[in-house]
């Protein structure tokens, strides 16, 4: 079985003929498309345009959760298969965005950048840090990333409030402009859909205290980046720890990136050894499971 890992990393697994293709080399990725049974998509947009140049395409394996980057209904209309991963890449997002609660609040960047040019003694006082420990953490969504990453807030002392869809009965819910009134931070963990896209606009922003720190280690356009530039501009937001951004990649023109106090990384969150070694057993199972003709595992479309 031919299996295009769309990713500049090489892997092998028994049984399987994979062959590797950066994203970012859009000649090579057409000129393989022919022969492809299988693709291991990440980030890169995959479009009905390019289905059509796959004849032979059973199944797109998405490694990580999710899809909003496939053409769900192209691959429908064409007979191919979707499958995700939910919750391989947990650990790893989760942690990183306790990483960038932390770099944002300690202002690690601004500290490194002085201290690399040789100003970093005395500590500059305009640049005092606080602490996550008394504060309030609203997370957005009620799902295993959020889930995990309530249990190291609380682990420090962090106070940690959560919206999710529907009600659930735990003291820590709220509902969503509730739950903006009441934190310090606010934690980005729900799915690109057009319910969510720019769910934090101008509106949702201002809701937040003053001084309130923004984290989103799910997908940019969950946040109106245009407000979210003015809010940090103007004082009113704390700082903000970005993974992901409403057009990746970024732009070095984004005027997000000008601001220091926002401490961004290039929607690597998920980026471990560990979350590879787990995209990579579960796509090598559903390959497996498409040979056999058995139900594929997370199978979206």
């Amino acid at each position: 079985m031919r299996v295009l890992l769309h990713y500049d990393m090489d892997h092998a697994e028994p049984g399987l003929d994979i062959v590797s293709c950066s994203e970012q080399d859009d000649e090579r990725f057409a000129e393989l498309l022919p022969d492809t049974e299988v693709l291991w998509h990440v980030l890169r947009p995959l479009t009905a345009a390019d289905m059509d140049r796959a004849p032979k395409l059973r199944l797109v394996q998405k490694l990580g959760t999710g899809v909003n980057t496939i053409d769900l209904a192209a691959a429908e209309e064409r007979g191919i298969a979707v499958a995700n991963m939910p919750g391989q890449n947990a650990q790893a997002v989760a942690e990183t965005s306790l990483l960038l609660m932390l770099a944002v609040l300690r202002r690690v960047v601004a500290f490194d950048a002085r201290t690399r040019a040789g100003r970093g003694w005395p500590a500059d006082r305009a640049l005092v840090g606080g602490e996550l420990a008394g504060r309030t953490v609203g997370l957005l969504g009620g799902g295993q990333i959020a889930g995990l990453l309530r249990g190291m807030l609380e682990a420090i002392g962090a106070t940690v409030l959560y919206t999710s869809r529907t009600p659930r009965d735990d003291s820590a819910w709220r509902g969503l402009d509730e739950l903006l009134r009441e934190s310090d931070i606010v934690s980005v963990h729900v799915p690109l859909t057009e319910e969510t896209r720019h769910m934090l606009d101008a509106e949702r922003l201002a809701m937040l205290p003053e001084g309130t720190v923004v984290v989103n280690t799910a997908r940019g356009a969950v946040i109106d980046e245009a407000a979210l530039v003015e809010a940090l501009r103007s004082g009113r937001l704390g700082g903000a720890g970005l993974d992901v951004f409403e057009e990746e990649p970024v732009g070095a023109g984004n005027p997000l990136l000008g601001l220091e106090n926002v401490v961004v990384l290039p929607h690597v969150a998920w980026l471990t050894g560990e979350t590879w070694s787990r995209y990579f057993a579960v796509a090598a199972e559903n390959c497996r499971r498409l040979m056999r003709g058995d139900s594929l595992l997370h199978r979206v479309v």
